[in-house]
């Protein structure tokens, strides 16, 4: 087993990890951890599938770069609207939305 494959495993484990804790949890701060950890096995695909007889093929490897500035300033939004509805609500969840509309 190479190592291309070994960390395309692994990244396949992280986004499975990811999507359950997406899924399962009501903590907002927590979904957005899921959420990047998600990110994170994507990545780590991406970067173990591109490999051909041992050398990095630079494509995949630009584009998970460009990933990670765009997850970071994802995530960065992603906490000032938690904060924000921190601040309004007081809680980290999502309010339950009304069946009277």
């Amino acid at each position: 087993m190479s190592s291309g494959l070994i960390f395309a495993a692994t990244g396949v484990v992280l986004f499975a990890m990811g999507v359950a804790g997406v899924l399962l949890l009501a903590h907002l701060l927590r979904r957005i951890l899921a959420f990047n950890l998600m990110g994170s096995g994507a990545f780590l695909v991406l970067v173990g599938l591109a490999q051909r007889n041992n050398i990095a093929d630079p494509l995949p490897q630009a584009m998970v770069l460009t990933g990670i500035v765009v997850a970071v300033a994802a995530t960065a939004l992603a906490l000032a609207l938690l904060r924000r509805l921190q601040a309004l609500t007081g809680q980290m969840v999502l309010p339950a939305a009304d069946k009277d509309v």
